[in-house]
C-alpha cells in the first residue's frame, strides 16, 4: 500500500504510518467544526457534506465518535478551497488514508515555510499540489 511508503519521492518528504506525532496531539490547536457547522457555513444541508467527503474534497477528524472537519480544510467566504480538495483527491488517488493525508497537510514542513495546508492557502499552494501528485504517483 502506497500510504505505508516513508521517505522521499522525487525529494518531496511522504506521509507514513510511523508519524512522529499522533493526530490528536497534531490537531489540539486546530479549530474543529461538527458537520452541521461545516453545512452551515457551506450554505448546504448536511447531506451534501457528507457528498463532499464520499468525494473526497473533505476529511473528517474522528474523536470520540465525533465526526469533525478542521477548519483550515475549508475555504474563505462559505465556500471549499479549490486547492485543499485538489491535494486531498490528488493523495487519496495515491492511495493514501484521510488520516495520512491529514498528517501530511498539518505537520511542519522545513521545505515550505510552514504546513502544507497553511500554503495551499497562499501562494505555496501550486507547489504543495506539484509535490502532492509526485508522492502520489
Amino acid at each position: 500500500m502506497r500510504g505505508q511508503h516513508e521517505g522521499k519521492v522525487a525529494g518531496v518528504s511522504t506521509p507514513n504510518s510511523n508519524f512522529d506525532t499522533d493526530l490528536d496531539t497534531l490537531l489540539a490547536d486546530e479549530q474543529l467544526m461538527t458537520l452541521p457547522d461545516v453545512a452551515h457555513y457551506l450554505g448546504v444541508p448536511v447531506t451534501k457534506v457528507h457528498d463532499l467527503i464520499g468525494a473526497h474534497k473533505l476529511l473528517v477528524y474522528r474523536k470520540d465518535k465525533v465526526k469533525y472537519v478542521p477548519e483550515l480544510l475549508l475555504g474563505e467566504d462559505g465556500e471549499l478551497s479549490k486547492f485543499v480538495g485538489g491535494a486531498i483527491m490528488v493523495l487519496h488517488d495515491g492511495g493514501y488514508s484521510e488520516d495520512e493525508i491529514l498528517h501530511y497537510l498539518f505537520t511542519e514542513d522545513d521545505s515550505l515555510p510552514g504546513r502544507p495546508i497553511d500554503a495551499l492557502h497562499g501562494h505555496g499552494a501550486r507547489e504543495v499540489i506539484r509535490r502532492a501528485q509526485a508522492m502520489a504517483f
